[in-house]
């Protein structure tokens, strides 16, 4: 990908780089569920900061562990309603906690480039194989050659399994196993949104790698986004086999421009 295809992306919420809060956390999934249970819908970034840091929302021992726990989340998610990102996964969050795993890790997804890198390894396993952390450590340690240590090795491994476990696409507590994540109206909006993001439109937002993280035929995937077109998450027009897909209310006229540049240079 060039770079200014990344800058793009990043002006619609993506971030890139080699660093992300994985090296220290998981996706955070109890905490960014505490977070947004005690705030509005339209909260602003400062009060999300001070929800945080002042309320203390997420029951942290010190000022530091909030400030800390605070920055990771706003890494992973932006918290932030000026980030296309979050105001998706805002305005999705609440209407079903079935959903809420695979929303965060999709925009963890796009926002974390560490944890982005074990993706295409995650989903190479098949359903039911033993996923072991030392293989996701040789991973690791295969896209970043001689830049981290074995135990830095172990504990970024640690997190991303417990990452992908907490979104259901691994299972078991120390032994991890390849499992399929349940696919609800909400989650296939978002997915195929990140897809709609990256400049994929029509037939081709169903064959993104973003739709890899779900299990189900293409059919049972097409219902599911019938579904969500049903309950205006989105709207889905399936007619001789051509398909379209849009996201109304999503983007500002200036972010449909960034989106509409990106689709000419994929």
């Amino acid at each position: 990908m060039s770079e200014h295809h990344q800058s793009l992306l990043a002006r619609l919420g993506f971030r890139f780089g080699i660093n992300g809060p994985h090296a220290a956390r998981t996706m955070m999934l109890e905490d960014l569920r505490l977070l947004l249970s005690h705030t509005s819908v339209d909260a602003t970034h400062a009060e999300y900061v001070s929800a945080v840091v002042d309320g203390n929302v997420l029951g942290k021992p010190t000022r530091k562990a909030r400030e800390l726990a605070f920055r990771h989340l706003a890494t992973l998610y932006a918290l932030d309603a000026s980030n296309p990102l979050f105001r998706a996964l805002r305005r999705l969050w609440p209407l079903n906690e079935a959903a809420q795993p695979l929303l965060a890790l999709a925009v963890a997804l796009a926002r974390d480039p560490l944890l982005r890198t074990s993706q295409p390894f995650i989903l190479s396993f098949a359903v039911g194989t033993p996923v072991p952390r030392e293989a996701v450590e040789l991973m690791l340690d295969a896209a970043n050659p001689d830049r981290f240590s074995p135990a830095s090795l172990r504990s970024f491994a640690q997190n991303i399994a417990g990452t992908w476990t907490a979104a259901g696409l691994l299972c078991g507590r120390t032994r991890k196993t390849r499992a399929v994540a349940q696919a609800f109206p909400e989650s296939i909006a978002l997915l195929l949104f990140l897809g709609y993001l990256e400049g994929r439109t029509g037939h081709r937002l169903f064959s993104s790698d973003w739709m890899n993280l779900v299990g189900g035929s293409p059919d049972e995937l097409e219902a599911i986004a019938t579904s969500a077109s049903h309950r205006g998450l989105l709207v889905f027009m399936n007619a001789g086999g051509v398909k379209e897909v849009r996201f109304p209310g999503y983007l500002t006229p200036e972010e449909e421009q960034v989106r509409q540049e990106i689709s000419y240079v994929v």
